[in-house]
């Protein structure tokens, strides 16, 4: 890799924050042998040309994991790449030398060597994993599911969909067309002034007045859904009259989607995998590292059903095809007759969780700027003081965008409650990484139950990488 890792200049700012005396032995005593998770190298076809990306593969040649709630996440991840990389299972909660935020605090894996997870997979939900570095742009990412013991027994079929932005350039280049940086990466930039508050923004103008919003700086070769264009959907065989559970995951690094189910009427039952009040309806907005679980009853009729994901603000598309009784597939176009809906908080402002978080007032209560110049591409996260809490805190983190791009923040190592909107409270959906739209306030509830030094940080790749990350760190 030309840069070792995209974070470790981003979270090295922030080690006032004292690390463990030693790392904490990851492999437990088992019973059973892991289940082997191959990074590896391998060509798919897009827009009919061949395309070199990664994969995360089990023994079968299979993508990706799947665990009952309750089970051990038991998993020798073995990198057989020539170039070092490291995983993130984002949703999960695992002890934090496990996270897979490279030399936070562990290293990357070099090509060759292998490394054994051992942890609670914990509550059941739709999860993923993915390179926490440039590298999750070339497709290092795959779904993550935990099944509750309900799910096996369920009266519907399970379908997976993993959403990707595509590019045939390499991510260096990408970024370095965003930056303006000759070489790629942020090798010019000085991290020195890296911290928790983000950023040093200081003799930028940060003012948004009369600028416009900025949907998409990135216009990607191809959108993904399970490695395929719509010129080549995935065909999903399905039952007449039968009901489906879509599992819909946002894998694309720098592009938010609405799916759109088109003549289906679907039922939302989670978020980020964690309950939700259900709700109905035909578009859902999805952006980077969200989730989506959606229950659609299928008519009793022979038939196909599209299920689209919808670039936001472009006509631009990609999805899956539902098939029943073998009818006949018509063709579906990689662009609509208009551009995608610009997400919003409309959605997100009705959801209610089943499970919330236990009522109790905060005993930390922290305010984040969402701060950036689209012009420098610099982006950063600036704290009111340093996010530092104590185990069995309930802390509050209210997030303003002050910028005209939307920005999808993650937490890694908890699930969090939306608790307020623009000020208005509300006893929100929990999750793990929620949006933030242009000149929008977000506040969050989160139990500080799993200490570590934890990435915080929006889950546009290449926001993150040019500064808009910082840590959720737990005192010593």
């Amino acid at each position: 890799m030309k840069r070792r890792t995209l974070l470790t200049g981003l979270l090295a700012g922030t080690a006032a924050l004292s690390a463990p005396a030693g790392l904490r032995q990851v492999l437990a005593a088992q019973s059973e042998a892991p289940a082997l998770l191959r990074i590896t190298r391998r060509t798919i076809e897009v827009n009919g040309k061949p395309a070199g990306v990664f994969g995360l593969q089990r023994a079968d040649g299979t993508p990706g994991l799947r665990f009952v709630a309750g089970e051990q996440f038991h998993v020798l991840l073995k990198n057989e790449t020539a170039e070092a990389t490291l995983v993130h299972w984002h949703g999960l909660t695992p002890p934090w030398e496990s996270d897979g935020v490279p030399d936070a605090p562990m290293a990357l894996l070099a090509g060759g060597e292998e490394r054994t997870y051992a942890f609670p997979v914990g509550q059941a939900g739709t999860f993923w994993m993915h390179a926490h570095t440039l590298q999750e742009q070339q497709l290092l990412a795959a779904p993550l599911i935990v099944e509750s013991p309900d799910d096996a027994a369920a009266d519907e079929q399970p379908v997976v969909i993993l959403l990707h932005d595509f590019s045939f350039k390499p991510p260096e280049e990408l970024l370095a067309g965003l930056t303006g940086a000759a070489s790629g990466g942020m090798a010019g930039m000085d991290m020195g002034g890296m911290n928790m508050e983000g950023t040093d923004m200081g003799g930028m103008d940060m003012s948004s007045e009369g600028m416009a919003m900025d949907l998409n700086d990135i216009e990607y070769d191809a959108y993904l859904a399970n490695d395929r264009t719509l010129d080549d959907p995935e065909v999903v065989a399905v039952e007449r009259g039968g009901r489906v559970r879509l599992r819909i995951i946002n894998g694309a690094t720098a592009t938010a989607f609405t799916i759109d189910l088109g003549g289906l009427d679907g039922e939302l039952i989670a978020v980020d995998g964690q309950d939700v009040v259900p709700s109905r309806g035909t578009r859902f907005p999805i952006s980077m590292g969200q989730r989506l679980d959606l229950r659609v009853q299928l008519p009793s009729e022979a038939g196909t059903f599209p299920v689209l994901a919808l670039r936001e603000g472009a006509p631009q598309r990609t999805g899956i095809i539902l098939q029943t009784g073998g009818a006949s597939l018509a063709k579906v176009a990689t662009e609509g007759a208009s551009a995608g809906p610009v997400l919003d908080l409309t959605l997100e402002a009705s959801l209610r969780a089943i499970s919330p978080l236990a009522v109790r007032t905060p005993t930390s209560q922290f305010a984040v700027a969402l701060v950036g110049d689209m012009t420098a591409y610099l982006w950063g996260l600036q704290a009111d003081r340093p996010l530092l809490v104590d185990r069995g805190d309930r802390v509050e983190v209210t997030m303003t965008n002050n910028t005209m791009m939307a920005h999808p923040m993650h937490l890694h190592g908890h699930h969090f409650q939306v608790v307020a909107i623009d000020g208005q409270r509300i006893e929100g959906a929990v999750r793990d990484t929620v949006l933030l739209p242009p000149m929008r306030s977000v506040t969050i509830a989160v139990d500080a139950g799993n200490p570590g030094q934890w990435a915080f940080h929006c889950h546009h790749l290449y926001h993150m990488a040019s500064g808009m990350m910082s840590t959720f760190g737990y005192r010593t």
